[in-house]
């Protein structure tokens, strides 16, 4: 039974447009919606899948953007036999945009050994000052600094740190005018518009027939334009709630600056009234896009992301929230709200219920194509990290909803000892510990992880008549189309190989964010 509202449930900050819910949204399982439409005929496009999205689509992990050969697009293309067609941006020196803190783990256990002592902090320090140097120099000043030619626009033009506005508005000759002259910080180095030099590796470049550039929007029509899309899909929405766990502060958008593109960045969750408004003219955008088949994913509770680790016990018992969340390095008897940094479980509570209207507007949107005949679907990626999330509901029996059941990993991840789950990741010399399906960041996924969303896509995908092949590229494959987990477990570096000291090294990282903020100049591409 769902739990009376009550006024110690709310926050006064949170606007009148939020529909607190004390219960947690059902997630929708029907992907048409409820509606039929009549199946797409004719020859299959030329472009067999285009990616919309924002970090989670481009392949963010860790802190940077580096393997994009296993973003969740790309996966979707292997098992389509269609992956050396598949255009992608790579990322491939110094570990990445911006910062790789895998990368960092690894430099420090080849110097330091499995355990970091507290004698050694002031030399590690200087190591990870070193290697951000490297990576500064590398793609300010080096060969990451020139944004090579390309022959033609790629398919995942998802870019990490984007919200809908900027899929709306911002361009190639933004990103472009946006890099000027780097200088170089002598206390800590992070690549100076890191967001837009990595936007430019997606991004068709300003040229002399289009010189305002393209966005990901202009991109997607253009592959319509030449030869069409069989299957788009649109996955944004995530960073205009996301800031709220990463800077552990709640400030709503406000008209009409929500609608700038520098105003914006003051925000770090979006007025469901606002968000629907983007939304809005996003659905008009894409219906201009010449694809076959749209499928849209829902926003993930950012809540349920282990970046914000819920404080001491829950606030009463069959209640989602803990009292506080923080930095997951912070241990519970060395919390205090009044130093630490925090969101309260009001805040929480406002936060998943505005991305409930999110998603409600999404489904709405869909539903609303469908009857014009468009063949468009939904896949509830919420409901599915909801079903993932370990501390919320698994270890918390009262704490679930009635719909809710555990998430079925696939058998190759079921295997594994443990099992991955939501938690932070940790692990030691005996091998990884907890965790499992988050990257180090504590926000994105893991290669076995972003297994699971092109898992959940593909299953949609074949729902609407989309032909896989295997590896010839000519013979369909028969029956459900399962993801070969066993191959992305071996590209899984952190799973197959997990970093023998990494409680020692995470606690270095809890260091660096407390004294220059790391993990907000990562995320918030403004800085």
């Amino acid at each position: 039974m769902p739990r009376e509202l009550t006024p110690d449930m709310l926050d006064a900050k949170t606007p009148a447009s939020v529909i607190i819910r004390t219960a947690a949204r059902a997630p929708e399982t029907d992907p048409t919606v409820g509606v039929a439409v009549p199946a797409p005929i004719g020859p299959t496009p030329k472009n067999r899948l285009v990616a919309i999205g924002d970090s989670l689509t481009h392949g963010f992990q860790s802190a940077a953007i580096y393997h994009t050969e296993v973003a969740f697009p790309r996966i979707i293309a292997w098992e389509m036999g269609w992956d050396d067609a598949f255009r992608y941006p790579r990322y491939p020196g110094a570990g990445g945009l911006p910062l790789n803190i895998e990368f960092i783990i690894r430099r420090l256990e080849d110097r330091f050994g499995d355990e970091l002592n507290w004698w050694e902090l002031a030399p590690a320090f200087f190591t990870v000052r070193g290697f951000m140097d490297e990576i500064e120099t590398y793609w300010e000043r080096g060969p990451g600094a020139t944004v090579p030619h390309t022959t033609g626009i790629n398919h995942n033009l998802g870019i990490y740190g984007w919200d809908v506005r900027d899929a709306l508005s911002r361009s190639s000759q933004i990103c472009t005018q946006a890099i000027t002259e780097p200088k170089d910080n002598l206390f800590l180095q992070v690549v100076e518009n890191a967001n837009d030099r990595a936007a430019l590796l997606v991004l068709p470049l300003p040229a002399a027939g289009a010189p305002a550039g393209s966005t990901q929007l202009d991109a997607a029509r253009d592959l319509g334009t030449d030869g069409g899309i069989e299957t788009l899909i649109v996955f944004l929405g995530a960073n205009n709630a996301l800031r709220t766990v990463v800077d552990l502060k709640v400030v709503w958008s406000t008209a009409p600056a929500y609608t700038s593109l520098e105003d914006k960045a003051a925000f770090t969750v979006w007025d469901p009234d606002h968000f629907a408004l983007e939304l809005a003219e996003l659905v008009r955008r894409v219906k201009q896009i010449a694809a076959r088949h749209v499928i849209w994913a829902t926003v993930p509770h950012v809540t349920v992301a282990p970046i914000a680790r819920g404080v001491d016990r829950k606030v009463a018992t069959g209640s989602r929230y803990f009292p506080y969340y923080t930095r997951p390095w912070i241990a519970d008897d060395a919390f205090d709200p009044k130093d630490d940094p925090c969101i309260t479980e009001q805040e929480a509570r406002a936060i998943d219920s505005a991305i409930d209207q999110y998603n409600d507007a999404i489904v709405a949107a869909v539903r609303s194509a469908r009857q014009e005949g468009r063949d468009w679907y939904v896949v509830d990626l919420a409901g599915m990290l909801d079903r993932l999330a370990s501390r919320r509901y698994i270890k918390d029996i009262p704490a679930r909803p009635s719909w809710w059941t555990p998430y079925e990993l696939p058998a190759d991840l079921a295997a594994l000892s443990p099992p991955p789950d939501s938690r932070f990741f940790t692990s030691g010399p005996a091998g990884r510990t907890a965790g499992g399906l988050f990257s180090l960041d504590g926000v994105h996924p893991t290669t076995v992880a972003y297994g699971l969303v092109a898992q959940e896509i593909i299953n949609v995908m074949q729902r609407a008549g989309v032909v896989f092949y295997f590896g010839d590229k000519k013979t369909p494959r028969q029956g459900p189309v399962n993801v070969d987990f066993r191959r992305l477990i071996g590209l899984d570096t952190l799973v197959s190989d997990p970093p023998r000291s990494l409680s020692s090294d995470v606690a270095l990282i809890g260091w660096l964010d407390d004294k220059v903020d790391v993990l907000k100049r990562i995320f918030r591409p403004s800085l």
